[in-house]
């Protein structure tokens, strides 16, 4: 198949990384995956056992009245642990590599379909500013935009930090929900040839 490309010929491309269908339930459960993935897991509360103190009963079991207590550290009382605390766990899910790669494919061949996908021959800018990025941005008429070159060119990257909506990836960074949460997906030539190298 044939992707077309701004200022320049149109490209042939493997039509089993661009052209393919779009498979709704394995990008969900990979960009599931992915966020999972991302969680720090490390919650944690003190059980009546964790809490400091409370090893001596505060008065006798029989006699006075009040209710049997066997340890200011209760979770009933005030400063006792708390009943079901919350433990460190590991989020992540697994997803074998086929998965992921197939729902890249299908992300990608979705960009397409939807005229998402914005090739371009080459895109840089020459000093760090964001004035320059912005200008260029603007000419393509492009606001909400994820930016992937072969590798990341540090101009660009440096050019882009300081814009909320505008991020810049390597075709290896690049990743299921980033390439779904931008309006547009900007990529250049040399990275669409690295993706049908690595997903092919």
């Amino acid at each position: 198949m044939q992707l077309n490309v701004n200022d320049a010929q149109a490209i042939e491309v493997s039509e089993l990384t661009f052209g393919g269908e779009f498979n709704e339930t394995l990008v969900h459960q990979a960009v599931v995956a992915y966020m999972a993935g991302g969680r720090q897991g490390s919650k944690q509360q003190k059980t009546r056992s964790d809490v400091r103190g409370g090893g001596k009963r505060p008065w006798r079991q029989k006699g006075t009245g009040r209710a049997r207590a066997g340890t200011i550290r209760s979770p009933i009382w005030r400063g006792g642990g708390t009943t079901f605390a919350a433990r460190p766990q590991d989020h992540s899910q697994k997803l074998n590599k086929k998965m992921y790669r197939a729902a890249l494919r299908s992300i990608l061949a979705e960009l397409v379909r939807t005229d998402r996908l914005v090739v371009v021959q080459d895109f840089a800018v020459e000093s760090p500013k964001t004035k320059d990025l912005l200008g260029k941005l603007n000419n393509m008429s492009l606001t909400d935009v994820l930016i992937v070159s072969e590798a990341v060119d540090q101009n660009l990257y440096l050019a882009a930090r300081n814009l909320p909506h505008v991020d810049v990836r390597d075709v290896q960074g690049s990743d299921p929900v980033s390439l779904i949460a931008y309006d547009k997906v900007l990529i250049t030539v040399s990275a669409v040839k690295k993706f049908e190298e690595l997903l092919g």
